[in-house]
């Protein structure tokens, strides 16, 4: 009952190192262009907080 000690590794996401390379890569833009994506973001925002929604319920026509 020798059980083969070679596993198949199942790759795996290194979490840290994408969020570091993200983070370096966003200390890498201009305060420009950091202004132009924060205003953005603003914009969506104040959209979303002053969005309503609303049901209309469906037309229904008898066919008869």
């Amino acid at each position: 009952m020798g059980k083969s000690k070679k596993m198949i590794k199942q790759p795996t996401a290194d979490f840290e190192k994408s969020e570091i390379d993200l983070l370096k890569n966003a200390l890498k833009k201009s305060y420009t262009e950091r202004f132009f994506i924060m205003t953005s973001l603003m914009k969506l925002d104040s959209m979303f907080r002053n969005a309503k929604i609303t049901h209309q319920p469906d037309v229904k026509t008898n066919k008869g």
